[in-house]
Parts: C-alpha cells; sequence; structure tokens
C-alpha cells in the first residue's frame, strides 16, 4: 500500500510512518519543513502548504492518506479536494473534543451531537473553537469522500515524542519522587491512549478501508488517577508519595485545569472526562499495550529531551511545593 500522511514529524505523525513502514508499506510525507528530520531514509518527503502551495502533491497516486494536521475547515476541504482522484481512502484524525458540552456528558458516543460556531467563518484555533472547527474539518473529508473515509476522535494521545507534556508530566514527577500532589478524588477515571496504539490502528482502518465515525482512547477497563499514578511509582521503583488535594482547592487556588494539571478537570465541569464510549474502535479492531508499557517508554523517552526544555504543560516544582505547604497547613488548623 503507498500511504501519504499530511504530517509525519511530530508525535502520531512519527508513529504513522513507523506503524505503516513496519507493515510494508510504502510511505510519503507532505509537511513545511518546519522540523527537524527524524523520519527514515526510505520516507518520501514532500514540502509545501495546506494553506497555500500544495503543488508537490499533484502527479501521484496513493492507496490511503492519513491526515494527522488538519485544524481549519476550509484548508482540510481544499486538501481533500484535490486528493480526491489520487487517494483511494481518506482517514481524518479529529477528537473527542467535537461532542456539544463535552465534557459534561458521560458515556458519550458517536451518536452525540458535535459543536457548533456561532461565526462558521471563524479560523482562530483555540480553546473554544478547535472542537467545532474539527467538526467542520470532518464534514469537509465527508462531502469529498464520502464512503471513502473515516473519521478518527481520539482521546488524550500519549506516549514518547508527546510534545504537549499533558500526560508525560506524571510519570516525570513520580518518577522524582517525594510528595506529590495529587488531584481531586483518587477514584476519578482518567482516559487515554498510546499513539502506538492509535497509529498502529490507523493503519489498519487504512488497509482495510474501513470506514465510519470512532472514538480512539483507552484503555479497555477503568482507569483510576489513583491506579494510573501507582503504575507510575512501580515503574520507576520511586519513593513517591501521594498527596490528594480537593477540587475546591485547586479552584480556590486558581490551579488551571488540565494544562497547569495535566489530566485534572473538577468534577463539577468535567463528568464523562474518564467515560467515553469507544466500542466501535474496539469492534473495529483497536487494541491497547500495558500501561506499565507506555509508562516505561514515555521515561525512556523523556531522558532523551534536554533537562531545561521548557513544557506547556504541568505544575511548576515550586508551585507545587507552595501548594503543598498551604494545603497541610489548612488541614492542621
Amino acid at each position: 500500500m503507498r500511504v501519504l500522511i499530511l504530517g509525519g514529524t511530530k508525535f502520531l505523525g512519527r508513529h504513522l510512518v513507523d506503524a505503516a513502514m513496519a507493515r510494508g508499506h510504502a510511505v510519503t510525507t507532505f509537511t513545511r519543513g518546519a522540523h527537524d528530520d527524524v523520519l527514515p531514509p526510505a520516507v518520501e518527503r514532500l514540502t509545501g502548504d495546506r494553506d497555500g502551495d500544495m503543488s508537490a502533491l499533484t502527479g501521484q497516486t496513493w492507496d490511503a492518506v492519513l491526515d494527522t494536521s488538519g485544524y481549519v475547515p476550509r484548508v482540510v476541504g481544499a486538501s481533500a479536494r484535490l486528493l480526491a482522484e489520487q487517494v483511494d481512502f481518506y482517514v481524518f484524525v479529529s477528537s473527542i473534543s467535537v461532542y456539544k458540552d463535552w465534557p459534561g456528558v458521560s458515556a458519550i458516543d458517536e451518536s452525540h451531537a458535535v459543536g457548533a460556531l456561532e461565526d462558521p467563518s471563524v479560523e482562530e484555533v483555540n480553546g473554544e473553537t478547535y472542537g467545532p472547527l474539527k467538526a467542520l474539518c470532518e464534514r469537509e473529508v465527508e462531502a469529498v469522500f464520502e464512503n471513502r473515509c473515516a473519521i478518527v476522535r481520539p482521546g488524550l494521545i500519549v506516549g514518547p515524542y508527546d510534545p504537549t507534556n499533558r500526560f508525560t508530566y506524571w510519570p516525570d514527577r513520580v518518577a522524582r519522587g517525594g510528595e506529590v500532589l495529587a488531584p481531586g478524588r483518587p477514584e476519578s477515571l482518567t482516559q487515554i491512549i498510546d499513539a502506538r496504539n492509535l497509529a498502529d490502528w490507523i493503519v489498519t482502518l487504512a488497509e482495510r478501508k474501513t470506514t465510519g465515525v470512532y472514538n480512539a482512547t483507552g484503555p479497555n477497563y477503568p482507569l483510576s488517577m489513583q491506579r494510573a499514578l501507582e503504575v507510575m511509582r512501580e515503574v520507576s521503583e520511586s519513593d513517591a508519595r501521594f498527596t490528594w488535594v480537593s477540587d475546591e482547592f485547586l479552584e480556590r487556588n486558581e490551579v488551571g485545569a488540565w494544562m497547569e494539571m495535566p489530566l485534572w478537570i473538577p468534577e463539577k465541569e468535567g463528568p464523562g472526562v474518564g467515560d467515553v464510549n469507544f466500542g466501535r474502535a474496539l469492534a473495529a479492531g483497536l487494541t491497547f499495550r500495558p500501561l506499565e508499557e507506555t509508562v516505561r517508554d514515555t521515561l525512556a523517552w523523556r531522558k532523551t529531551t534536554p533537562a531545561d526544555a521548557e513544557w506547556p504543560a504541568g505544575l511548576k516544582s515550586d508551585r507545587e511545593s507552595e501548594l503543598l505547604a498551604l494545603w497541610h497547613s489548612e488541614q492542621s488548623s
């Protein structure tokens, strides 16, 4: 199979390259060339801009296109129309953020309504527009490829190469040991998906030309925040001690949900964060590696990154210390 990846040099794209090549497929990437070239020599590299010059994509054909870099419907629509006669099957990587009023709805499945923008011409991608824009991108792909496409809506993608730190913060912090501020209730559920499992499954969808819309998160059992942190402690063999602090305390002290405090959203605002229904993806072949493996490999990758790297997400050490001291002071008063 000849596979075109729109993206390919960051996170999920890199894992898609690896997954496709491991199965003997010929891989072409289309990128702006803005990131370090970390791909195997056998990969065909095309350079251009989806919001501008896509001429490098003309004159070739592929069995499937895997789109990891679509955020603006106008741009996604242009790519889909250009490739309509050159590609047999289109897999678009969307997000569970497309759903209306989510988080806030438990056990959400693919039949739930997606969000909408008051002004559909808006193209600025931010926390408010990201989900509705992704929903519009889905429509652009479906309008062009109709019964030749799959829409994948992942939850939080984790593992090696993650540039966000939204999951990596936790294995890294637990591995450093000592007293660790843990948010909310220990039994609160969380969901993640290893980028390698997601990549393998996306390639499978393309191979089988499996159509439809699929939520894609995991694992395939209820994962509490407590169990996730315990696994990280076991894997890293650290002396981490978890101090669980309440939602009310975190909110009162203006701790930012999800980014400053990864994997945490106040329960009153986020029912449904940990129980998205992904039964359709399971039936379509999505599988999961053990959490221990994800944690171990994430830690190993983290050790290869610069010690002074600045990450978009994660509680700073001094901020954590201040919050822990304040929490203990309040509990003893």
